[in-house]
């Protein structure tokens, strides 16, 4: 058997993963994606295990709904031949074995540190020393922006070799913060601990993260959940939704100088965000997701509340939109401005609103659904096919209108809550967990593998933006640089969740 096969949220015995020798590894793989749109990378890593090391991929097909893994054993000294080399979507995966681990790959096309973790193998490898892309050119200059951000946004480094003012290349280096947060899963033993990580991983993406988490954390314990966790984590991944999707529309209109949108879409975030802090005492929603219970239960109260928030809101936002979309000045800026096509996107791997913008379908709640998604309701993601940053934004007026009548079915029958329960949740030993959500911004996945005494050995997380960087480094190829801002507030791309 060359792979297995799982679903969403599906725990397996590790020793059920087929194991390979590299070669083959690869060239099983390889074959999966070949001529596959359908398919991609969700998560691709390596671990240490007692004399050797294990890579495990895990390859998602969209239209099945299926997930198909596979592992290799190689040794630390390994000098391998890439994926990367034949397919882009290994690319950022086979730079983070290579900077963790020491594994070499003779014919990497851009063999750079990814992250620079504190548990990288070379520690003579340092962020001000990163080998940034050069021209010798003397017509050509170079622009660095960072990493001090100029905003309140983390830190990142944004080095441009420009023709004038015309942008021929963007190269991004992130990795200043060295959080550790995988280790950190590893280190701390307790449910909340855990949990309290998951919130923090991207402050933009506190539900998202927390869903991952506790989806997976469920499936390795062996609980089975129940309607109404399902019920409150995808209202609650909505909620989220829109509130960032209006928070970035502002920040859109701000860098088109565009001040009456800024201030209203800001205006309009608030209640949302206030809202949170209603229902679960945090204005981001930390606390409010957690495995096997809930200690805030959703009300018929809360139901009218937010009908009321939502029916006082929606006008304005439609006003606001309106304008926006059909202001000759916004538009010159927004139509045919950082164009991403198809065939890049596919070549890049990217996820969640950077797919669909150029026509890639890719969204976890249609085609890996999780929690109330194909159940309750179908969703049907909204694609744009320009890859512009008009497309970005139009993806997020209907995703917002959207996630509002998927809200307002929901809260018309609010289920009945249990009082929440301390049950004690066990991992199950030598288990492999996957689990995958759709966030605002796109895919995120988190990976887990327990040992024989049930303890967690690994622990790895993915953010949509590790796919999605690239993107924004193509975006903005042949622009000018004073359109680097708002391509960049287009992606709205996360520092810290790939900083981990």
């Amino acid at each position: 058997m060359n792979f297995i096969s799982i679903h969403n949220n599906q725990s397996i015995p590790i020793k059920d993963i087929p194991v390979h020798s590299y070669n083959v590894f690869k060239e099983i793989n390889l074959e999966l994606m070949q001529d596959h749109p359908e398919r991609h990378c969700v998560n691709y890593f390596g671990f240490k295990m007692e004399n050797d090391m294990k890579l495990l991929c895990c390859i998602a097909d969209d239209n099945t709904h299926q997930i198909m893994i596979s592992s290799a054993l190689i040794d630390d000294h390994s000098m391998l031949t890439s994926f990367t080399k034949q397919h882009h979507n290994f690319e950022k995966f086979e730079r983070e074995i290579h900077e963790n681990f020491g594994i070499n790959y003779k014919d990497h096309p851009w063999l750079k540190p990814l992250r620079y973790s504190f548990n990288r193998a070379d520690k003579n490898q340092k962020s001000e020393n990163y080998p940034f892309l050069k021209t010798n050119s003397e017509e050509l200059h170079e622009v660095g922006v960072g990493p001090i951000h100029a905003g309140i946004i983390e830190p990142g480094h944004f080095r441009f070799i420009c023709n004038g003012e015309q942008i021929l290349h963007l190269e991004i280096q992130l990795g200043y913060q060295h959080r550790g947060i995988e280790q950190l899963f590893l280190q701390k033993q307790k449910l909340l601990e855990r949990s309290t990580l998951a919130e923090n991983i991207a402050g933009d993406t506190t539900v998202g993260h927390s869903t991952a988490f506790s989806n997976l954390w469920e499936s390795i314990c062996d609980f089975e959940s129940v309607y109404f966790l399902d019920y409150s984590r995808t209202l609650a991944l909505e909620l989220e939704r829109i509130a960032i999707h209006t928070g970035d529309l502002a920040a859109i209109c701000a860098d088109i100088a565009y001040q009456l949108g800024a201030a209203v879409y800001g205006r309009l975030r608030t209640p949302l965000v206030n809202f949170f802090q209603c229902w679960g005492g945090n204005r981001l929603a930390k606390g409010l997701i957690r495995a096997g219970k809930i200690n805030y239960p959703f009300s018929v109260q809360l139901a009218a509340s937010l009908t009321d928030i939502l029916n006082a809101w929606e006008p304005d936002f439609d006003e606001i939109t309106e304008k926006l979309f059909n202001l000759p000045s916004a538009l010159s800026r927004l139509e045919k401005t950082g164009v991403v096509s198809y065939d890049e996107v596919l070549e890049i791997g990217t996820v969640g609103m950077a797919a669909r913008m150029s026509g890639l379908n890719r969204d976890i709640r249609l085609s890996h659904p999780h929690n109330l998604y194909g159940k309750s309701f179908v969703h049907f993601p909204i694609i744009k096919d320009n890859g512009d940053i008009y497309s970005r934004a139009m993806i997020r007026k209907e995703e917002i209108k959207q996630s509002i009548e998927y809200i307002r079915k929901i809260i018309s029958r609010v289920p009945d809550f249990k009082k929440p329960e301390n049950f004690l949740l066990l991992p199950k030993e030598n288990t492999f967990t996957l689990s995958l959500v759709e966030g605002w911004r796109g895919e995120i996945c988190h990976c887990a593998v327990t040992n024989q005494k049930g303890s967690l050995v690994v622990y790895k997380i993915k953010d949509p933006s590790l796919h999605n960087w690239m993107a924004l480094a193509q975006a903005v190829r042949n622009n000018e640089i004073s359109d680097f801002p708002i391509c960049n507030k287009s992606f709205s791309l996360s520092y810290c969740g790939h900083d981990l």
